[in-house]
């Protein structure tokens, strides 16, 4: 045997030590599963948060953040309309007016923030 001839038959005889790809069978379920994992942390976090009642919120006017049971003394009823704690005034008609099903105020503000902008405003038996 020549020496190349041995070379090529002690190569032969190590063991393969590349990884071995894993077939698509492998890859196509496990893609499928984490975009569901994927499209359903999506859905999490899209949900709104219940208020304190356990009823939710709309997603439309709450991100998780944004909505808050407010005391009755800090909603002011005048001619124009509500006066929410930020002083913005929404109007009784204003499509962000919500019936509160708990015959609480509850405020939705931008980021839940004292002075940021109102999203929705749940009243008392009074909403649209």
């Amino acid at each position: 045997m020549t020496r190349p001839d041995r070379e090529m038959a002690a190569w032969q005889d190590k063991p393969d030590r590349r990884p071995k790809r894993l077939p698509a069978s492998f890859w196509i379920p496990l893609a499928i599963l984490i975009a569901f994992a994927l499209f359903a942390l999506l859905m999490v976090a899209a949900k709104a948060h219940d208020a304190p009642m356990g009823w939710a919120y709309s997603t439309a006017c709450c991100s998780g953040v944004d909505c808050r049971e407010v005391d009755d003394l800090a909603i002011h009823e005048g001619p124009e309309g509500y006066t929410v704690p930020s002083g913005e005034v929404i109007a009784y008609g204003s499509p962000k007016v919500k019936d509160s099903p708990d015959g609480r105020f509850h405020w939705c503000s931008y980021q839940g923030s004292e002075t940021g902008k109102t999203i929705c405003l749940y009243v008392p038996g009074r909403g649209s």
